[in-house]
């Protein structure tokens, strides 16, 4: 029970895993911490678990209900604030959404820190005019990822697209899939 300590992610739910999207690369990109790179799927379930007046906040567990992640979430802080935990509450990455920003921009610190020497990466919406994109199935937002060390912005670090419809998410390291959220519902 590795993960519950902020340890490893679970392992593959039937021995070894074949190779697919997945796997991880021979030096992968590490932005919060190397026990949360594994070469195989791993299904995790969002928990809501608190809805105050003052909180929103959610559990992240995997499919047999070991915590391996909180959220929390202060719903009235001054800009938006969000604090990813372990199992075992210690702060992983703070995300503090940029006041003014046309793109709707959040920026990811270290812990719980807002030191610019604890930026990790930052996130925002693609396009500054937002167009639904229909498809036959889906309609999709796009939101780019620039790592800390990506100062020039030119091309994201990743790219993320989201599915309205099927409530889905899909992250891409160029072209290629890295991670994958699916039928992405909340249990209440």
């Amino acid at each position: 029970m590795a993960a519950a300590m902020g340890g490893k992610l679970p392992g593959p739910a039937s021995g070894t895993a074949p190779a697919n999207a997945y796997t991880t690369e021979s030096n992968p990109i590490v932005v919060i911490g190397e026990q949360y790179i594994v070469p195989y799927p791993v299904d995790l379930k969002i928990q809501h678990t608190v809805f105050t007046v003052a909180e929103n906040n959610f559990d992240i567990t995997d499919v047999n209900d070991n915590p391996i992640f909180k959220v929390k979430n202060k719903l009235f802080s001054f800009p938006d604030r969000r604090v990813l935990l372990d199992a075992a509450g210690n702060p992983l990455v703070s995300l503090k959404q940029k006041i003014l920003s046309v793109h709707r921009r959040w920026r990811v610190f270290r812990g719980e820190s807002d030191k610019s020497s604890d930026f990790l990466f930052s996130v925002r919406k693609s396009s500054l005019v937002h167009l639904k994109m229909r498809t036959k199935t889906t309609m999709t937002k796009t939101l780019d990822v620039f790592l800390a060390s990506n100062t020039s912005e030119s091309l994201p670090d990743f790219k993320i697209k989201e599915g309205w419809r099927d409530s889905s998410c899909t992250i891409f390291a160029g072209d290629a899939i890295i991670a994958q959220i699916l039928n992405l519902l909340f249990q209440p």
